[in-house]
């Protein structure tokens, strides 16, 4: 058989062919509204002109500093204007960005700026502290051959000021001062090749070293663009950055809103109380959070919520399987939730669980029931499937076969920092393996069902803890709560839930809580799923407000075995 060929022998030049890159929504904006406000942080506000300038300043700076295609940045800093510069300046200095995520501790933040060899340290004020003792652990490991970094501090009114004087006396540039030194016509380039890398970021790294995912220009420019559209999110959008930009840089958003020519909203620190105010105060439309931080939400005091919402709010959520009562009581409070999933793999969220316009006429209980599954593919992911990874074949779509999630396409990462082994596992048999476990719905929508290490087998029966947690939130008393697992003499293991009470609630009697949380149970789920224990007191949690269920996991196991009954 004859081998196809295209209709034309036309080749790609100049006028017609350039390598895809975010760093060109920048450009347009200052352009198209220049006037328009980009960032407000406190009482500083930028328009788009702006942050075109200041962007390019940064690159000019760091440029004049020989860092450039090669080299990589560190940012340590909370949602600040800074961070958010950041994702455009330094790629627009041929540079990578990679966001550290200021939760971490400094052991931690060492060996990622060791790994990454990184040849300047961005940080916000508040962590300059955190900086220079994972830059003295660098040090003093490397025995005096650690070439230290360019240190940048970026300033805040809202912090201490003897902080930004210790960073001064300790030879940090000040981030103004440092722009200052930048042009602010500076003649950026596009990369030549969209499969160079745009960001570095690290997972958190729950048991071995954290691994550094890397991006690209291309996938950054799709993954944006689609964020937007699966989103409904259209020009001028009121953003407010509840969702950490270190965290999979802020789902792509900051990408999106210059494509948008939208407006953030900083947010220093997440409170309901801020939350709500910044929605009265400058008219948010849009806000990405974890679940944990909705739970905040609906939860918050009446003094604190401002309540009716003044329009519509759309909010996405990810990072974990939100319970149905939580979207149920977000709903009831006029905030519109699309609920996606994803990983630092997949540029973050990928997948979607897209509103059928059907469900509109259904109980509300029904939908927000619908609305807790994980979804379908983005646009600008090819690939999206539940699969048995022995076989390597798709489950049935019947709602009940386990598999794994993976994902292939353009919104998979490139692969992990200098690490072929980690590579090899993750992209097995052509699919990027994303450990998640899952089923498939009839109607091709799937479903979490746990992380393949958060299954709890109990009797040699499967139970996933995240259903156990789904029924848990309908009791009244419960604020939060994580089931794993706990070593059972009889069962081999056996649920142990973890709570939270809400602030209400009278916890004089523990022993008389926990029954009526048992009995509670009992009435609503099959009687091996309920907890044979349950612990009280506050969660562990990682910077991005995901629950550690490996340090639960640990306590369980310290708890001892449930032992056999005598009777």
């Amino acid at each position: 058989m004859a081998v196809g060929r295209d209709i034309d022998d036309l080749p790609k030049n100049d006028a017609n062919y350039t390598a895809l890159t975010p760093m060109w929504f920048l450009e347009r904006a200052a352009t198209v509204h220049p006037t328009k406000p980009s960032l407000v942080h406190g009482s500083r506000r930028y328009t788009w002109l702006d942050t075109y300038r200041r962007c390019r300043r940064l690159a000019s700076a760091l440029s004049a500093h020989s860092i450039g295609l090669g080299s990589t940045v560190s940012v340590i800093a909370p949602n600040v204007p800074a961070i958010y510069e950041a994702h455009f300046g330094v790629p627009m200095a041929g540079a990578v960005v990679n966001c550290v995520n200021v939760r971490l501790n400094a052991s931690t933040i060492a060996f990622l700026l060791g790994h990454s060899s990184s040849a300047a340290v961005i940080v916000d004020q508040e962590f300059f502290s955190l900086a220079e003792e994972a830059l003295k652990i660098l040090t003093e490991k490397s025995k005096g051959h650690y070439k230290s970094p360019l240190l940048v501090v970026i300033g805040d009114e809202g912090c201490d000021p003897k902080t930004l004087e210790h960073a001064l006396s300790r030879g940090a540039i000040e981030y103004e001062k440092f722009l200052e030194t930048g042009d602010p016509e500076f003649a950026w380039k596009p990369p030549e090749d969209e499969w160079q890398s745009i960001t570095l970021g690290y997972t958190s790294g729950t048991t071995a070293s954290p691994k550094g995912v890397v991006l690209s220009h291309r996938g950054a420019y799709l993954m944006s663009l689609s964020g937007a559209l699966v989103w409904g999110m259209n020009e001028g959008a009121i953003y407010l950055w509840t969702l950490p930009m270190f965290h999979c840089n802020g789902w792509c958003y900051p990408w999106t809103l210059a494509a948008l020519c939208g407006t953030s909203i900083c947010l220093r620190q997440v409170t309901a109380k801020g939350v709500y105010s910044a929605i009265a105060k400058h008219g948010v439309t849009h806000f990405c959070a974890a679940p944990v931080v909705l739970n905040t939400i609906v939860n918050a005091p009446p003094e604190e919520a401002i309540l009716p919402l003044p329009h519509t709010v759309h909010v996405m959520t990810a990072g974990a399987a939100p319970p149905p009562s939580v979207l149920f009581a977000m709903s009831e409070r006029g905030f519109k939730v699309a609920h996606t999933y994803g990983l630092s793999e997949t540029y973050g969220p990928s997948t979607i669980c897209a509103w059928k316009p059907e469900w509109d006429s259904l109980p509300p209980e029904t939908q927000a029931r619908l609305n807790a599954r994980q979804g379908v593919r983005y646009i600008a992911l090819e690939g999206l499937d539940v699969i048995n990874s022995r076989t390597m074949q798709p489950v049935p779509a019947d709602g009940k076969t386990i598999g794994e999630i993976m994902m292939r396409g353009n919104a998979v990462m490139k692969g992990y920092l200098k690490n072929p082994k980690a590579n090899e596992e993750t992209f097995a048999n052509g699919w990027f393996h994303s450990g998640d476990l899952a089923v498939k719905h009839p109607d091709g929508y799937i479903e979490i069902k746990d992380r393949s290490k958060d299954i709890i087998i109990s009797g040699a029966e499967n139970i996933s803890s995240v259903e156990v947690e789904n029924i848990m939130y309908l009791h009244p008393a419960i604020l939060e709560v994580s089931v794993v697992a706990r070593p059972d003499e009889r069962w081999g293991e056996s649920p142990c839930a973890f709570v939270t009470l809400k602030p209400n609630v009278d916890k004089s009697n523990e022993q008389h809580l926990a029954e009526d949380i048992m009995k509670f149970c009992r009435s609503k789920m099959p009687a091996y799923w309920v907890p044979k224990s349950v612990v009280f007191g506050p969660l562990p949690k990682t910077a991005t407000g995901k629950i550690q269920k490996h340090l639960l996991r640990a306590k369980a196991k310290e708890m001892g075995p449930l032992k056999k009954s005598k009777l």
